[in-house]
């Protein structure tokens, strides 16, 4: 049996890992899009390293882009298999995977505007919406902590990983002949102790595991303090400096958290009588969606719901779905909080209030997630004083904060916790993925300290014999 790396090795994006089997199987681990490197990520993305005719089947362990978004691009190319996956990934593949579509019809249409102007002639996008609803025919879903047998040689089981609604770690079991292999691949492990999604579950042993390491060589601060983190920054932001604290946020995950965590800080009357606007469509329907798949939500946010209709609406909160009324935002010059994707600040409406404000000595920009080293995030986070927005260079005079304790990745030690419900000596493998080069070479040293032997780096496209 052979693992091929085609995705997500020397960075956070692009997770593809194509498992084949002894009989040939051919078994695709999620298919991820590249991200936040301008015009070479089209390149990248179209690069498959591998024919999707020849695929049998997908196995996604969640909905983020960065896993999912390359989907429709192989049904379009040819892939006609079985995507297996957990129901609320399904649901939220089904709205992700159309409005990345239309980002890419909208940029190409862009783009072809510069190459007309240079006689060049016009290209195609990855794929568009139609495309993406036609591939979300081949999913089907498999319930959490289900085993499922997909063919004779092998099965699957998901398992929570708390990074985000439906995310889970697959499990595999492999039969060759009298014998069995078994391989988990984590995707990406949560946090502990959140508020809305359990714990990390843990996984049966595994012979063989496929783990990232987004944050392998840094600690978070504790998530009881992050709600008094916002409350402190809200109060400057919107009360002392009378400004928009603008949050650009995930539309899906990161979104939920911010706004739960204002509802709580409301009900404590910790919140200012500010009006906040959740501007990004694909943040309202993900908002709907999580309402639907409340099944996967943990005992403190049950017993919340308990006691409040709706845990994503209060007063104050105004969801903000049409572009008209996103522009409106504009002309609004009373203090508010305006969250916005994308978490990156690389693409969506918030880089409209970015471009309309950052200027601006009154307004706060808040992070509260990764960002990849070469976007529009990570350069104001690290403390440019000129940016370029939509080609336009803007002067940094916001107040730039961050709070790393709402990522929906575990930090190094709570990444080890999560893999320590293994029996180490019985690991014959450990593969680091999914982070940046030096994250990953401490993040291993990290792991033998902690007792894990047999780690290994894989490099882009390297194939290993399992």
């Amino acid at each position: 049996m052979k693992i091929s790396f085609l995705g997500a090795t020397q960075e956070v994006t692009g997770s593809k890992f194509l498992i084949t089997t002894a009989k040939g199987t051919k078994i695709l681990l999620d298919c991820g899009m590249y991200q936040g490197k301008g015009l070479e990520t089209d390149t990248m993305n179209r690069d498959l390293g591998f024919d999707p005719a020849e695929i049998d089947f997908l196995i996604l362990s969640h909905s983020h882009i960065d896993h999912s978004g390359l989907i429709p691009y192989i049904c379009k190319l040819g892939f006609s298999g079985t995507i297996f996956c957990t129901p609320a990934a399904r649901d939220l593949c089904a709205i992700m995977l159309a409005d990345s579509g239309k980002i890419q019809e909208a940029d190409t249409m862009q783009f072809n505007k510069k190459r007309a102007r240079n006689n060049l002639p016009p290209v195609e996008p990855i794929y568009t919406m139609r495309d993406a609803a036609v591939s979300m025919r081949q999913f089907a879903t498999v319930p959490l902590n289900h085993p499922f047998q997909i063919t004779p040689e092998f099965s699957i089981q998901f398992f929570d990983t708390g990074h985000m609604l439906g995310g889970a770690a697959v499990y595999m079991t492999f039969k060759e002949g009298r014998k069995k292999k078994t391989l988990c691949y984590t995707g990406d492990i949560g946090r502990y102790d959140k508020k809305i999604l359990p714990d990390p579950h843990p996984f049966p042993q595994a012979d063989y595991i496929i783990t990232e390491s987004t944050y392998g060589d840094r600690l978070h601060t504790s998530l009881d303090f992050a709600e008094d983190e916002l409350m402190l920054i809200v109060k400057d932001a919107v009360a002392q400096r009378k400004g928009k604290l603008i949050i650009p946020a995930f539309a899906i995950g990161r979104t939920q958290d911010i706004v739960y965590a204002l509802h709580r800080l409301k009900d404590k009357n910790n919140l200012p009588d500010i009006d906040i606007f959740v501007d990004s469509p694909l943040a309202v329907s993900a908002t709907d969606i999580f309402r639907m798949h409340s099944e996967n939500f943990n005992a403190e946010m049950q017993e919340f719901i308990s006691t409040h209709s709706d845990p994503f609406g209060f007063d104050k909160l105004h969801y903000v779905r049409t572009i008209d009324d996103s522009k409106r935002l504009n002309t609004y010059n009373r203090p508010c909080i305006i969250i916005s994707a994308s978490g990156m600040m690389e693409a969506g409406r918030v880089k409209h209030h970015l471009a309309n404000n950052i200027e601006n000595p009154n307004t706060t920009i808040l992070s509260v997630g990764y960002c990849a080293p070469t976007t529009l995030g990570a350069k104001i986070l690290r403390g440019d004083k000129k940016v370029s927005i939509f080609g336009v260079n803007h002067q940094v005079r916001a107040t730039v904060k961050s709070i790393e304790a709402f990522s929906g990745h575990g930090d190094y030690k709570e990444m080890i916790h999560y893999l320590s419900c293994q029996k180490k000596n019985q690991i014959k493998k450990l593969f680091i993925v999914h982070g940046e080069d030096e994250v990953r070479k401490n993040y291993k040293g990290h792991l033998q300290d902690a007792g894990f032997n047999n780690v290994h780096i894989p490099i882009f496209r390297e194939e290993v014999e399992i």
